[in-house]
């Protein structure tokens, strides 16, 4: 009876090994990716625990160096890619470049799978890279990164994941996509931030693009726009001085529209509020800097981050101007008052000082030609009196 469980013990350990094997073969197919730790080691094969009571080769070339050194030891994890079937064996392969990944570049370009690449010049349209050790390939500009390549010199000498594109006459034309390999891993990432990110947060990210209107940032697989308006609490005549192109900045998410791969960011939400803490107060003057002119007035800088508006009706000291360029222009300092302060709505009106006393004394030579007009009208009313003589009225105008 013993025996006979043992045998039953036995056969179900054999079906599930065997259904374990399956199932890891069936789920794998060319250029899938393992992360796998190595079982044992040959002089020629390297042999990989998949789990599941499965193992996968790879050839132990492929992890030498130049003077070949095997790199890795029982034990150590690695990253391959599955290859093929071949005599029953799942066959893997590196993305190390050598002797032993050329062998394979047409199953290589067939599966998928990434091959590393050195660029070594540029040429016309593009880069010539040598891959699989001393195999020629070509990288145009557009598939090299992900944005516009504006100094190819600079890729010179590095050293690239590709996808192979193209290939074609046994080999001798070859064409690489580094962009393909950033764009896969950037659709990776994104679906890993779709669950954690939510409008609000603040995260890290790098200034990829500085434009007037503003900058684009990347927070590790979304890239977004900060608007001009939303990187600084002061209004910024030129975005380049505030931000460049590498710099870690902390933002706030503002939209995130993962349908149409949308996402603006605020830069000065990271930032103290200075309206929190204003402490100006309405009908005080002080001296502020005119920052911008518009078609309706002109805004003038009071203290950081606080702007305040002097209304066109209020700059031409009683007479009527077109634009506020007449009167003043941008860094001009200006003395003004503080007519209102809306804090809900975060506006300041501003004047500039005794307007009416300006406006008066521009007033005073039409209002004495007034009084000397009614004073000769009033002569000429009475009975029997005349004006006088145009010089007598002259004389008397001038006394």
């Amino acid at each position: 009876m013993d025996f006979e469980n043992k045998m039953e013990d036995k056969a179900d350990s054999f079906a599930e090994m065997f259904e374990d094997s399956t199932v890891v073969q069936d789920n794998l197919k060319p250029g899938d990716k393992v992360e796998a730790v190595i079982a044992r080691i040959t002089d020629k094969w390297i042999f990989l625990d998949l789990g599941a009571k499965s193992e996968g080769c790879l050839e132990a070339e492929e992890l030498k160096d130049k003077e070949a050194n095997l790199q890795v030891r029982e034990g150590d994890s690695v990253s391959a890619w599955f290859l093929r079937m071949e005599d029953g064996e799942m066959v893997f392969t590196t993305r190390m470049s050598g002797s032993a990944s050329r062998s394979h570049l047409q199953e290589v370009y067939k599966s998928g799978i990434p091959v590393e690449g050195v660029i070594k010049k540029e040429i016309k349209g593009g880069f010539e890279v040598m891959i699989a050790g001393a195999v020629r390939a070509f990288c145009p500009y557009s598939q090299v990164s992900l944005r516009r390549v504006d100094n190819p010199e600079n890729f010179v000498n590095s050293e690239f994941t590709f996808r192979i594109i193209e290939y074609k006459e046994n080999g001798r034309n070859i064409i690489l996509s580094h962009r393909r390999i950033l764009e896969e891993e950037q659709a990776r990432q994104k679906e890993k931030l779709k669950e954690v990110l939510e409008k609000g947060q603040q995260v890290t990210g790098t200034i990829t693009s500085v434009q007037q209107f503003g900058a684009f940032v990347d927070i590790g697989g979304i890239e977004g726009l900060i608007p001009a308006s939303e990187i600084s609490w002061e209004y910024l005549s030129d975005i380049h001085a505030a931000l460049e192109v590498g710099q870690q900045v902390e933002v706030t998410i503002m939209k995130l529209d993962w349908e149409n791969d949308r996402f603006s960011f605020s830069l000065k939400d990271t930032l103290p509020d200075p309206w929190n803490s204003l402490t100006l107060q309405e009908g005080t003057c002080l001296e502020g800097k005119v920052v911008r002119l518009v078609d309706f007035g002109v805004f003038v800088n009071l203290s950081p981050g606080i702007d305040g508006l002097v209304h066109i009706s209020k700059l031409g000291a009683g007479r009527r101007i077109n634009h506020p360029r007449e009167v003043v222009k941008t860094g001009d300092s200006l003395e003004v008052c503080l007519d209102s302060i809306d804090l809900e709505n975060r506006r300041i009106s501003l004047s500039l000082p005794n307007p009416a006393e300006d406006q008066k004394q521009e007033e005073k030579p039409e209002a004495a030609e007034k009084e000397i007009y009614k004073k000769y009208k009033k002569k000429s009313g009475k009975s029997g009196e005349t004006m006088g003589t145009l010089g007598d009225i002259l004389k008397d105008k001038l006394d």
